[in-house]
């Protein structure tokens, strides 16, 4: 299946098709992300064999890895999505603005931008005070944690966004609406 066409490949109408697509892209980046959160909840499986000072940087490097690979997947939707629409000019994409609304507004930040922390200095002060509470050594994990929730609230409004358009897509296009929206 080719890159460029394969939101084009679900469905009859174009706008069906993306929209298929994207919401199947976006529970896959959800999953990323709650892959993410799974591994570190494993973490505590691990403490009678791994001392701390090797557990606690895993358990941020997990964080790390998911917010990473949740932004790529995000990005490479809003690629796919582009060439799409693209491809498909000659039929009415205005349906699709709520997703490419989201796209056009997220990420607000770069990665970068992100992982420093001189600037983002409440999540900084955050994570400080959290780790206080519990060890010192937690606040790197708290502050990709902060990271992860910020691209978790980026899939969400991605799929709100998809659900608004699968109920006007819904309307639009009653014949491809039976069972147009089967992830499974």
């Amino acid at each position: 299946m080719s890159h460029d066409n394969s939101y084009l490949d679900l469905a009859k109408h174009p706008v069906v098709s993306m929209v298929k697509a994207v919401d199947k892209d976006v529970a896959r980046g959800e999953d990323i992300l709650m892959l993410g959160y799974g591994s570190v909840l494993m973490a505590p499986i691990f403490a009678p064999i791994a001392p701390p000072h090797i557990l606690l940087p895993l358990m941020a490097i997990a964080f790390v890895t998911s917010v990473c690979m949740a932004r790529r997947h995000f990005h490479n939707t809003q690629h796919k999505l582009a060439a799409a629409m693209a491809t498909s000019q000659d039929h009415d994409l205005s349906a699709l603005r709520p997703i490419t609304d989201v796209f056009a507004e997220h990420p607000k930040h770069s990665l970068s931008a992100g992982f420093n922390p001189l600037k983002n200095l409440l999540r900084t002060l955050k994570s400080f005070l959290g780790a206080l509470m519990i060890n010192p050594f937690w606040m790197p994990i708290f502050y990709v944690l902060g990271l992860q929730i910020l691209e978790e609230k980026q899939f969400q409004s991605l799929n709100q966004a998809v659900i608004c358009v699968e109920k006007r897509t819904t309307h639009l296009f009653p014949q491809e609406s039976v069972d147009q929206f089967d992830i499974f």
